[in-house]
């Protein structure tokens, strides 16, 4: 099973852009998470450093600028998810990655309290 750590970049970019009000409340995380189309597009016109601001996860040992480093993608690259930060939070308990688990759980919290 691969090990991560924290992107604490990533959480303050998803904190930031909770704080700016750009979320989205209510969506089905299996058709808004972003397909393997939508983030070539994405690094097409980004760079490696903002496409890795939207994953609060860094692979261990996985090489930066490659896809397989970025993990716990927390928006569709353009606003934040809660449906994402809930998969999140379930992902990163269920492979029992702690950090991560915490950071979303925090960030679901923070959006839930900004949105109520």
């Amino acid at each position: 099973m691969a090990q991560y750590e924290l992107n604490s970049e990533a959480v303050e970019h998803v904190r930031r852009l909770i704080d700016a009000r750009q979320y989205v409340l209510d969506s089905d995380w299996g058709e808004a998470q972003p397909d393997t189309a939508a983030q070539n597009d994405f690094l097409e016109k980004h760079t490696w450093e903002q496409y890795a601001s939207w994953h609060l996860g860094l692979t261990v040992g996985a090489t930066d600028g490659t896809k397989a480093r970025y993990a716990f993608v927390a928006g569709d690259y353009r606003r934040v998810h809660r449906s994402a930060l809930i998969a999140c939070v379930y992902r990163a308990s269920e492979w029992r990655h702690k950090d991560v688990e915490l950071a979303a759980h925090e960030l679901l919290q923070h959006l839930d309290r900004v949105s109520g």
